[in-house]
């Protein structure tokens, strides 16, 4: 294996051939993230299985059994739930994890070159093993539950990838906010928390599609189409969405990356100087 050399004050030039060149360091990194994450625990890896059931326990107790609220879509609400949890804890985990890539490598960024956009590619590892563990677990559920598995499965991977960009492009906005504000560091989670309630994650847009504010909600809230998209791969019949409503799911995915790869590049040339 050729052996990386990192240099400091590499040339502007050739980080995008770097990216590639480093791509080592990549491995090393992601593979780090994924050993802290589980690193000491009892249970390991079923952590990624634990949580997104409780989750969708939770609220299925409280939203089904104790409010009576009903999903206008017909299907049964546990699957509505488990399918939009287990998208939402990936782009969820991976766009905090991006926002702390910078910061919580300062340690690099600070003594040595390599490409600073490797940071928060490596730390969306930890979110994607936990959606694999997740899904290979939802498949077993929806069987159990009699909704069987047809060729719109094979779309999951576009619907994983443009939320990958979404969590990456957003984070990446974040992270490099964050090297010379550390309030971002607040607002990140808050995002979050308040975003499982705005996006489908609880609900299908079948609950929302009649109300006189939808025609407007795809474009404010982009993640919709995404998320809805994944329950189709995995509901067959699923006819609440369409290609239409994953328009603005496009257009926000590629705006956004381009945006946060400029500002990303623009900014992290004075990373060291805050860190």
């Amino acid at each position: 294996m050729q052996e990386t050399i990192i240099e400091a004050g590499h040339s502007e030039k050739h980080y995008w051939r770097d990216l590639w060149r480093f791509k080592d360091l990549l491995i090393i990194l992601a593979r780090r993230d994924l050993t802290v994450r589980y690193k000491q625990t009892v249970i390991g890896i079923a952590w990624a299985v634990i949580r997104p059931i409780l989750t969708v326990s939770v609220f299925v107790f409280a939203f089904h059994k104790v409010s009576k609220i009903k999903d206008e879509s017909g299907i049964p609400f546990e699957i509505i739930i488990f399918t939009g949890v287990i998208y939402w804890n990936f782009f969820a985990s991976a766009f905090q994890q991006v926002s702390n890539s910078v910061t919580g490598n300062a340690n690099l960024v600070s003594k040595v070159y390599f490409p600073r956009l490797l940071m928060p590619l490596s730390s969306v590892a930890v979110p994607f093993v936990d959606f694999l563990v997740g899904f290979f677990v939802l498949i077993p559920f929806l069987l159990y539950r009699g909704v069987p598995i047809d060729w719109h499965i094979l779309f999951v991977p576009v619907f994983l990838f443009f939320g990958f960009l979404a969590a990456l492009s957003l984070g990446v906005i974040f992270a490099s906010l964050n090297v010379q504000f550390r309030d971002f560091q607040q607002i990140v989670p808050l995002i979050v928390q308040y975003g499982f309630f705005v996006c489908p994650v609880a609900f299908s847009i079948a609950t929302v599609q009649n109300l006189s504010w939808y025609k407007y909600y795809a474009w404010l809230n982009p993640l919709a189409g995404i998320i809805e998209g994944f329950r189709w791969c995995l509901i067959p019949g699923y006819r609440f969405f369409s290609f239409q409503s994953f328009i603005p799911s496009i257009v926000f995915v590629i705006i956004t990356t381009v945006l946060a790869i400029y500002f990303f590049r623009k900014k992290e040339k004075t990373f060291v100087d805050y860190i």
